[in-house]
């Protein structure tokens, strides 16, 4: 398994110094996209629409949906800009995972985050993608991808797991609640007095080993996927929702907006192994795509039991003979399972940490690999998008990349630059 403490560590000990020196807010300025940036240096989005986010939490409880749902949407002039991580919680879960003190983290959202929403109007999108993080990241994390996503016509949900895989979560509960689990569901009035319960990275205690606990993690977080699937399509049919965040956001707007026959998974690391799961689950997911894929977690039997067509993009830095022998384990002669490599790039140059730093400091903390991490992200973004509209049955122009999906271009490598034995498949 790989490390994510210290590269967590060293990028809060960054911005902990930044925060001496030049105290500023990151903000993303994505909402609604122009084609300017924010502070954080992620990339624009270079779609067609603007992008609008919004969180949504149905219903307030554990065992409910909460995704940031980024959308396409009109132009306004005065749109909001939700910032890039929401509550001082999620660094205080990464601070207990370093066994730092919540001081430093409390320090840091103070000085660069804080929480708003947009409300923007909202225009019809043909097809619906679901986002899974990685270990240790909260649902904001992959705004790049979710934002160029939204850009081209995608409805994006991106889902934050309650499996305590993790740095934080939360959900609400009520005295009353406590008191008595089998009261009525509350009234509208009842939501102002709900608590916010926090839910905070599970660690393997001492001794404890790893698969039974990852494995229990990737078949919940493969659920909470198909329960946001299940919640979007309430919306779309026009039932009546109430959302826990009670955000100024209008669903009823989105009714009738998506095309839920197209519907596709994407995960990055741990989310990866989880669109694998969501598949075998759920044929609803008519296609998938695997960012950098950790494997571990993932039962043989799941293999065999994916009908659908998936595509893995990998780093060049990250992976290894083991992981990469598990996903060709799903290559067909019949479904189309293709890989790439893009070089230059390493495990982090998905999440949005990789426009973070400058140069020297990312490869220093391995957020960043040799290659422009933008060029990286570009390549991923157009490749998704090729074999989405392929696997989709999609009217776009995204067919123009096609050849991306075969790696034929100067930074990419098709298939894997590790090598496998047959005899480890």
């Amino acid at each position: 398994m790989f490390s994510h403490g210290g590269f967590v560590q060293l990028v809060v000990k960054r911005i902990y110094e930044l925060t001496r020196t030049e105290p500023r807010r990151y903000t993303l300025g994505l909402f609604t996209m122009g084609n300017s940036c924010s502070n954080l240096g992620i990339p624009p989005a270079k779609g067609p629409n603007a992008v609008g986010c919004t969180d949504f939490m149905m219903d307030h409880t554990a065992q409910g949906s909460f995704f940031r749902l980024y959308y396409p949407c009109q132009e306004t002039e005065k749109a909001e800009k939700p910032d890039w991580v929401p509550c001082r919680e999620y660094f205080n879960g990464l601070a207990d995972f370093m066994k730092i003190n919540r001081t430093l983290s409390e320090r840091i959202f103070n000085h660069l985050f804080g929480m708003c929403s947009t409300t923007l109007f909202f225009t019809h999108s043909e097809c619906f993608l679901l986002l899974t993080h990685q270990l240790l990241f909260p649902r904001t994390l992959y705004s790049a991808i979710c934002a160029e996503m939204a850009s081209q016509g995608f409805i994006v949900a991106s889902v934050e797991h309650r499996d305590q895989s993790a740095s934080a979560t939360y959900y609400f509960n009520a005295e009353s609640e406590r008191a008595n689990e089998n009261l009525p569901k509350m009234s509208a009035s009842a939501q102002d007095s709900l608590v916010k319960e926090w839910m905070y990275y599970r660690a393997l205690q001492h001794g404890e080993s790893e698969f039974p606990l990852r494995n229990k993690q990737v078949k919940q977080r493969a659920d909470e996927c198909i329960l946001a699937l299940d919640k979007l399509t309430e919306i779309n049919s026009g039932r009546a929702v109430q959302n826990a965040l009670q955000t100024k956001f209008d669903w009823t707007t989105l009714e009738n907006s998506m095309d839920l026959c197209r519907i596709a998974a994407m995960g990055h690391s741990f989310g990866g192994a989880t669109v694998i799961e969501a598949l075998c689950k759920e044929v609803k997911f008519k296609c998938g795509i695997a960012l950098d894929a950790w494997m571990f977690p993932l039962d043989d039997e799941t293999f065999p039991r994916v009908k659908q067509p998936i595509f893995f993009i990998n780093s060049e830095k990250f992976q290894w003979a083991g992981n990469i022998s598990r996903m060709k384990k799903l290559e067909s002669a019949i479904i189309q399972r293709k890989m790439i490599t893009i070089r230059g790039t390493v495990h982090q140059s998905f999440p949005d940490f990789t426009f973070l730093t400058g140069n020297w400091i990312g490869k220093l903390m391995k957020l960043k690999g040799e290659i422009d991490p933008h060029i990286a992200i570009d390549l991923s973004n157009k490749a998704t998008l090729a074999f989405l509209q392929r696997h989709l049955g999609l009217e776009k122009d995204f067919n123009q990349w096609d050849a991306l999906i075969d790696g034929q271009d100067e930074n990419l490598i098709q298939g894997t630059n590790v090598t496998v034995l047959q005899s480890a498949i």
